[in-house]
């Protein structure tokens, strides 16, 4: 009796596979009709049966895993877009030189308090304080102490090129320009982020339907899918002291382009010809 259903479990491995609560309903029915005939309870026969179930079910998940292991194709896509920088990034300096180190921090407070009141005429402008450093200065001949020196750092960031630059230009009576960068706002790069997400998407159906007809299938499964962004932004650029004048506070206020900034989403994954 044992062989007939498992005679029966390998006709019907399909309704097992695609439906396995039908496809044990129907064993057990089958089950109890032989059981029936052959006189034996069906709680005598339950443990066998089980373990016969159990060796089909692995038959069977072992037969499903076969199946993915053929006409299985690696596809790759991508979107890419050139995207207008609308951030504007600087950093501006300011080195003083004092044999008191307690007059030198009071200079540098005043300064850098100063370019943080000024800022506040320019409320487009986000700006902080950056890194603040002493340091000793000594002779070179005796190795004696010969003086302190300070620097402390300002960051500006804004959308607002005009008044970025503006205030570039005030602050320049005391700081000096260490480096003017360009990107795209995290507002900006999300936005197109998701649009070439949809666009790389669409490019991995389309090359994927592509090799099903080269290939002539009639479609394919979706095996698995991965989305990744990548940017690229132009380097900052890096000011030498002498030319670090962005603009004088007396001349005409110099222009401003921020260039463009590459941004492109990849769609890797792997699908199954069918």
């Amino acid at each position: 009796m044992k062989n007939i259903l498992y005679l029966f479990l390998q006709s019907n491995h399909n309704i097992f596979a695609n439906s396995p609560q039908i496809g044990f309903k129907l064993f057990t029915n089958v089950a109890k009709l032989l059981l029936n005939k052959k006189g034996i309870k069906m709680r005598q026969f339950f443990i066998p049966a089980i373990a016969l179930s159990a060796l089909f079910s692995s038959a069977v998940f072992a037969q499903s895993e076969n199946q993915l292991n053929y006409n299985i194709v690696n596809v790759q896509a991508e979107a890419t877009r050139q995207v207008s920088n609308d951030l504007m990034n600087a950093t501006l300096y300011i080195e003083r030189s004092n044999k008191q180190p307690a007059e030198l921090a009071t200079q540098i407070t005043q300064l850098m308090n100063q370019a943080t009141a000024l800022a506040r005429k320019y409320p487009s402008v986000k700006v902080e304080t950056g890194s603040q450093t002493t340091y000793p200065i000594y002779n070179d001949d005796n190795q004696k102490l010969k003086e302190w020196r300070g620097r402390a750092e300002i960051n500006l960031e804004s959308t607002d090129f005009k008044a970025a630059s503006q205030l570039i230009g005030e602050l320049q009576q005391n700081f000096q320009t260490q480096s003017i960068g360009f990107s795209v706002s995290d507002t900006q790069r999300k936005k197109v982020e998701n649009e070439l997400i949809v666009e790389a998407s669409k490019n991995f159906q389309q090359r994927a339907q592509s090799l099903a007809q080269a290939w002539s299938k009639s479609g394919y499964n979706l095996v698995n899918l991965n989305i990744n962004t990548s940017n690229y932004y132009p380097r900052p650029v890096m000011m030498r002291a002498e030319s670090a004048k962005f603009a004088a506070a007396d001349a005409p206020m110099q222009d401003v382009a921020g260039g463009e900034s590459k941004i492109t989403v990849n769609a890797n994954g792997t699908v199954q010809l069918k």
